[in-house]
């Protein structure tokens, strides 16, 4: 799908590889685009929008781009600006949800000219040009270099060192995962950035967490604008791991030995390290942060991975704002771990247990005026427990088995709307006992 750019340091030829078509090279100045979107068009059509703006831009051969800005109208997190996105498409509607979730430069065939012309019409862009191997700006300065890797050989020769250009952009033709993390590792300290061409979103996130660190940016290739919004979907979760979660203190005011119910174990992909549990509760106004089983016992191995979360009718905190009944945890799905002081993060289910137990009720209310009731169901076990406040000039303790657990004791909660339609929070009179 890609010739390959001449790999010799130092050059400064901008012509002596000859790239199909399908496919620009480019560079991305990082100082200025903070995602752009690469499409391919049959009609020539290319569309770049910048901070907000839409703007026509050309490129050669039945391409374009699409750029964002990141003073679009979509607020963007650390994640965005941290990895961009280019979009490669034939569609108009691609496009189109691409800019509306803040992506905003386009790529354009040098044949295309007239058609960025028409989208600067309708917004403000600033519009790409590939020329052969190079991808240039509106005044012909190279801003990224493309490559087709194939072999070992080729993923060999893509050092910093060989490239003159600010980006590279990389297409993948046989193995991704191994090359994809070889590139992270030798680029790691390079003031250079490397995207990959993915043609799915599922791809893409693997590109973009390659070695933990990831590629800079990828170059999504789709035709269809679910592609755009799945991919969006995901940017927002990792967004969400910068931000800290407020916990509130509230008092443990009742404790009560239940019957048995059924319980679920869940086992994440992800070790948990001590003060980190899932958000849980009876009610999704008030979510208890229950420890996971990482601290050592003499009774029993410590199982890290595990949160003995509560029973089956218990809700769960999700990425995405949004709540789960615990008995709709599958393997596969995504929750939000959380610490004693609210950082988080996203790990995946690996595995759901239930299995019939003994419970105890346990309530709490805030510290406040506020004379709400939470309550969680658990498993009456010496392993499970709830999550302490932080307390300042005191040996830190991170949580109380609930087979130890007080009233008044302090624990962590998670105090949000009540009111939810399959997860979702939404505004309407609800009372619940």
């Amino acid at each position: 799908m890609f010739g390959i750019a001449p790999l010799l340091p130092g050059s400064t030829s901008t012509s002596t590889a000859r790239i199909p078509p399908q496919l620009p090279c480019f560079t991305l100045k990082t100082e200025k685009w903070s995602t752009c979107r690469l499409v391919d068009l049959d009609n020539d059509l290319v569309t770049a929008i910048n901070y907000g703006h839409l703007r026509k831009t050309r490129i050669s051969n039945n391409s374009f781009i699409t750029r964002y800005s990141s003073a679009s109208t979509m607020a963007s997190g650390l994640y965005d600006q941290s990895k961009r996105v280019w979009i490669w498409t034939k569609s108009k509607q691609v496009m189109t949800a691409a800019v509306e979730r803040g992506w905003n430069t386009f790529l354009f065939s040098s044949k295309n000219r007239q058609l960025a012309d028409e989208w600067s019409s309708m917004a403000l862009i600033e519009p790409l040009f590939i020329e052969e191997a190079d991808l240039l700006d509106s005044e012909h300065k190279r801003v990224a270099t493309i490559l087709a890797v194939s072999t070992p050989q080729e993923l060999e020769k893509l050092q910093p060192e060989n490239w003159m250009a600010e980006n590279v952009l990389v297409d993948l033709l046989d193995w991704q995962i191994i090359p994809a993390e070889n590139i992270v590792a030798a680029f790691q300290g390079s003031q250079k950035t490397v995207f990959a061409v993915s043609e799915r979103p599922s791809e893409a996130q693997i590109f973009l967490e390659a070695l933990q660190h990831g590629l800079g940016g990828v170059v999504l290739k789709v035709e269809d604008m679910e592609a755009v919004v799945e991919l969006k979907d995901y940017f927002d979760r990792r967004n969400e791991e910068s931000n800290v979660m407020s916990l509130a203190e509230a008092t443990v005011t009742r404790i009560e030995v239940a019957r048995m119910g059924d319980r679920v174990c869940v086992d994440l992909c992800s070790l948990m390290r001590p003060g980190e549990g899932l958000l849980v509760g009876s009610f999704a106004r008030g979510l208890f942060l229950v420890h996971s089983e990482c601290l050592e016992s003499n009774y029993i191995a410590s199982r890290p991975f595990r949160v003995n979360a509560g029973p089956v009718h218990t809700y769960v905190a999700i990425p995405g704002g949004k709540t789960s009944y615990l008995s709709e945890l599958r393997a596969g799905k995504e929750v939000i771990v959380v610490d004693q002081k609210g950082r988080q993060r996203t790990a995946i289910v690996g595995r759901v247990k239930i299995e019939t137990r003994s419970l105890v009720l346990v309530e709490a209310k805030g510290n406040s005026d506020d004379q709400t009731v939470y309550s969680i169901f658990l498993q009456n076990a010496e392993t499970v427990g709830l999550v302490c406040p932080c307390e300042e000039n005191k040996p830190q303790k991170t949580a109380v088995p609930v087979t130890s657990l007080k009233v008044g004791d302090k624990v962590l909660l998670r105090v949000q709307g009540g009111a939810r339609h399959t997860g979702i929070e939404i505004q309407e009179f609800i009372v619940e006992n």
